[in-house]
């Protein structure tokens, strides 16, 4: 691997740990509000109408986060046992065909979000103080880090050599 491209790699790899730990965060926090939600329905007789807009958005940045994260580790939902089943050559293929879905679909996701969060950002979210745009946000950001995940593991995954029969490791 060339110099430049170790360092793209390693500042990726800096980049999945903060978006991993962000994915946490938002399901501490998740699971915090809800705590809360709980408490004040039940021993405050007071439910607060903010928790639950607010914990279905922390709850859309970790699921998109944790997809990103696992589209770079390559741990995503995939068809291994097909693509394993092949010959070399025919397993470069399938992965890179995979990547490129997982490219795709994260452009969607970047695209369509972007466009539904711009499109509802004037509207303020029933329950809580925020534009309503934000619940579109994880879908956005998320899609974006999938795609840039992508095209990554495209440009520097561990692909067997072309023509070679050898068994590629994930």
């Amino acid at each position: 691997m060339s110099e430049p491209r170790r360092g793209s790699v390693r500042a990726l790899d800096g980049l999945d740990s903060l978006v991993m730990a962000l994915a946490g965060l938002a399901l501490v926090a998740m699971a915090l509000i809800q705590a809360w939600q709980v408490f004040a329905r039940y021993v405050l007789n007071d439910s607060p109408g903010w928790t639950e807009p607010l914990a279905l958005l922390l709850m859309s940045f970790a699921v998109m986060f944790g997809a990103a994260v696992a589209v770079r580790r390559e741990t995503h939902f995939a068809f291994q046992t097909l693509r394993d089943a092949m010959p070399g050559p025919r397993q470069w293929v399938m992965k890179s065909i995979s990547r490129l879905i997982a490219a795709a679909g994260g452009a969607g996701l970047m695209v369509l979000g972007g466009t539904l969060m711009v499109d509802d950002w004037s509207v303020v979210m029933a329950g809580a103080p925020l534009p309503a745009g934000l619940k579109f946000a994880g879908l956005c950001f998320g899609g974006a880090l999938i795609l840039l995940f992508a095209i990554e593991r495209l440009l520097t995954g561990d692909y067997p050599a072309p023509g070679t029969d050898a068994q590629a490791e994930d």
